[in-house]
């Protein structure tokens, strides 16, 4: 039977130990409330640039039981916003440069993690977008046009025609796809829980099953404060790193809107299917419809798959029994015989949990030198790499104020998004959106024709 638990727990070397909860007051210079990507590379960067810093890391479950120990194990170069709303709202320069800097950021996580000693299972075999049918072709082709208006070249972005997209991994229905080498397989809980182990040895402290009920701001001369059920923390700054979680703490409700996506991972497959299907080098992979999918072949030969579809909850309510959809996972079931019609093989996992979707998809780097309050994420299931980045991005903001660096002058640094509509409007135009969605791309697969709702989906979410 398959588990509710994420399958990258279970390939970890050891069971996790929860570490003690706080239960006295402090007084440091940086507090970090999350432990997962985000929270955790702050914290590694922040010490590796300031090792006489005194960091704490405070976490309600423990570290990686959000969405950094769950999700796809994608570490790619994406980025939410298209490459055209980047270049129209900041410029072609900004566009460059950011473009550069996630690239580059994929490998230099994998060599983060290799020089911390870290087996993440990272192979940068990139990642392969199918088209399979005709309307997802013309989008492909679309979006490919976009990117070479905006300077992407062959080495970053090409197309390839059905025999060469099929030479990389094998596809039903597919008429080619666009291949990206800016993307790496990676297990995430490995890496989070590496991460976890490495922040510890740098001199940080870290806090498990410590709930933080409130963050208060900074004020004539005070320190910002964050304040737990048993004891509390006064500090320098105060990093927010709580992403999809973000909705729970007071006064944040529409500061993103918590949306989940959900897995499934098979048994191990025999060597014969991945002769016949391929993804040699591990390459991750998609397809153009509009409901997001994703895959990685792991490391034990297994299928990690998964999608969004799950409804988002009212009030952007986050709750551990939205982590499961037994519809959901029936239809990624359903989606992924349908990918590879030759699969025979049982599920033996399935997991979800929310991320967080900003109302203009653009993520976020903020400091109030004034209030002492800092925050990062907002990556719409972009974070593996987009954490990491805004880490750096934090880290140079604290210990390096008055000076530009490749991080701090990325076009999300210091971006304040617009809040979410209130309710019931949130919670309409979220599920509207997804009902759309679904019935394009089921329109689109069963005509091979455009359908009207697409742009409505377009419509609803910008």
């Amino acid at each position: 039977m398959p588990t509710p638990h994420s399958l990258w727990w279970s390939t970890l070397d050891q069971s996790v130990q929860p570490r003690p909860p706080l239960q006295h007051h402090l007084d440091v210079d940086v507090a970090i409330v999350g432990g997962g990507f985000t929270g955790l590379w702050t914290a590694r960067e922040l010490l590796r640039r300031d090792p006489s810093l005194q960091v704490v890391v405070l976490e309600k479950q423990v570290c990686g039981h959000g969405a950094s120990g769950r999700n796809g194990g994608w570490a790619s170069a994406l980025y939410p916003q298209g490459a055209s709303t980047v270049v129209s709202e900041h410029g072609q320069e900004s566009y460059d440069h950011l473009r550069h800097v996630l690239q580059d950021a994929v490998a230099g996580l994998g060599d983060a993690a290799n020089a911390d000693g870290i087996d993440a299972h990272f192979v940068h075999g990139g990642t392969l977008s199918f088209a399979r049918n005709h309307v997802q072709a013309q989008r492909l082709h679309e979006g490919l046009d976009e990117a070479r208006r905006a300077g992407v070249g062959e080495s970053d972005l090409v197309w390839l025609d059905e025999q060469a997209a099929r030479d990389r991994g094998a596809v039903a229905g597919a008429l080619g796809a666009l291949y990206s080498p800016h993307c790496a397989r990676v297990n995430p809980a490995r890496l989070v829980r590496g991460l976890s182990d490495s922040v510890e040895g740098l001199g940080a402290r870290i806090f498990e099953h410590t709930a933080v009920t409130r963050i208060v701001a900074g004020r004539r001369g005070r320190q910002p404060e964050v304040v737990t059920a048993a004891g509390s923390v006064h500090a320098r700054f105060v990093v927010r790193a709580t992403e999809g979680y973000t909705p729970t703490l007071p006064g944040s409700r529409r500061a993103v809107a918590p949306i989940y996506s959900l897995m499934v991972a098979t048994e191990p497959l025999a060597r014969s299917f991945w002769d016949d299907v391929g993804f040699r080098e591990y390459e991750t992979f998609a397809d153009a419809r509009h409901l997001v999918i994703y895959g990685q072949r792991t490391r034990d030969d297994r299928i990690a798959f998964g999608g969004r579809g799950a409804p988002y909850h009212f009030a952007s309510t986050v709750e551990d029994r939205f982590d499961d959809n037994a519809k959901v996972y029936d239809l990624l079931e359903r989606t992924l015989h349908e990918l590879f019609p030759a699969l025979e093989a049982d599920v033996t996992h399935r997991w979800g949990g929310p991320l967080a979707m900003p109302r203009d998809h653009s993520p976020s780097v903020q400091i109030d030198r004034d209030t002492g309050l800092a925050s990062a994420g907002g990556y719409t299931g972009d974070g593996v790499v987009l954490s990491y980045v805004c880490a750096n991005a934090l880290a140079d903001l604290i210990t390096q104020p008055d000076t530009e660096t490749e991080f701090t002058r990325l076009p999300f640094v210091q971006h304040h998004g617009r809040s979410w509509e209130y309710e019931p409007l949130r919670w309409m135009g979220i599920n509207v959106g997804l009902g759309l969605a679904t019935w394009a791309d089921h329109h689109e697969s069963s005509r091979d024709t455009p359908s009207r709702a697409s742009n409505l989906v377009d419509r609803l979410f910008h």
